[in-house]
């Protein structure tokens, strides 16, 4: 789903979470991004005050809630719905079965971790699940496009990263 909307379609992935989970969709969205998958984060406070304008007719929205109850991330779905009503949604969730995962097209259960802290209540294990399912995703998307070494180069110019697959493209290329 994620493929077709943005590689075949145009369009972008809108990554969003509110709390830790917005962090994890941030990183989600910038990993995309540098691995050939558009993608941006939109906070869902900043939706409700025009930057709901970023969504496109073409993209796919990406939200990742733990409880699948966080009411800004509820709202950001409503009015994303209420602008292009045909827009497709996956979710990240501890809870599929929750207002959010239940409207999602595609919902991915995290499997609901207890949280370790002693508390139980610290985002923890449910941000560790959260973090795997996103980078789960980033591979799938890199080997389905046909990332390369190139590509990466290309888009990491700077820091160890960009370096080290400048030089992978160098040593390829004296082979």
């Amino acid at each position: 789903m994620i493929y077709q909307a943005v590689h075949e379609k145009g369009g972008k992935v809108v990554a969003s979470g509110m709390g830790k989970a917005g962090q994890i969709a941030l990183n989600i969205a910038t990993t995309l991004s540098s691995t050939g998958t558009p993608a941006i984060f939109l906070h869902p406070s900043d939706a409700q005050h025009g930057d709901l304008g970023v969504i496109s007719d073409k993209d796919i929205l990406l939200l990742i809630t733990n409880s699948g109850k966080t009411r800004e991330i509820i709202e950001l779905h409503e009015l994303s719905k209420g602008l292009v009503s045909h827009i497709p949604v996956v979710v990240i969730t501890g809870n599929p079965y929750s207002p959010l995962g239940s409207v999602a097209d595609v919902t991915i259960h995290t499997g609901g971790p207890d949280e370790i802290c002693p508390l139980g209540l610290t985002p923890t294990t449910s941000t560790t699940a959260m973090t795997v399912i996103g980078d789960i995703l980033v591979v799938l998307l890199m080997k389905k496009i046909g990332f390369t070494t190139e590509d990466y180069a290309r888009r990491h110019h700077g820091g160890y990263l960009g370096i080290q697959s400048r030089n992978s493209m160098k040593g390829a290329t004296n082979k």
